[in-house]
């Protein structure tokens, strides 16, 4: 059985801004402002509107940006930037959200890696 699948929000909902090395994303849906180091603003292109599991995902990122990667570090990465609200996972088979951590309460306490996620503030 695959994984789940990961989901970011189409491109037009954001606002992007680099900033050297950094990515400054604005989600509009949510008002925030995410500070994203490499490679989650090129995790966030490959998944923008269109579900893919991890091994799908590595492909995306080797073909799209020439970054190389393993299953565990995309796997951290996408549970930080799903933990920040800007990914969400689906069901492989049934293609609905599948609960997550958060949605059980299991991450209440959890933080961001600083590599990855350098800040989330309001906008």
């Amino acid at each position: 059985m695959a994984g789940p699948l990961y989901i970011a929000d189409p491109a037009g909902l954001f606002r992007r801004a680099e900033l050297d090395g950094l990515t400054a994303f604005f989600h509009i849906p949510s008002g925030m402002t995410h500070i994203l180091a490499p490679p989650a603003p090129q995790i966030l292109d490959a998944i923008a509107d269109n579900p893919a599991d991890i091994a799908e995902i590595l492909v995306r990122m080797a073909w799209a940006f020439d970054l190389e990667g393993d299953a565990g570090a995309l796997q951290a990465r996408l549970d930080e930037l799903e933990a920040a609200g800007l990914v969400r996972s689906m069901d492989s088979d049934s293609r609905s959200p599948a609960k997550t951590g958060a949605q059980e309460g299991s991450r209440a306490g959890s933080r961001l890696s600083p590599d990855t996620m350098s800040a989330s503030r309001a906008a």
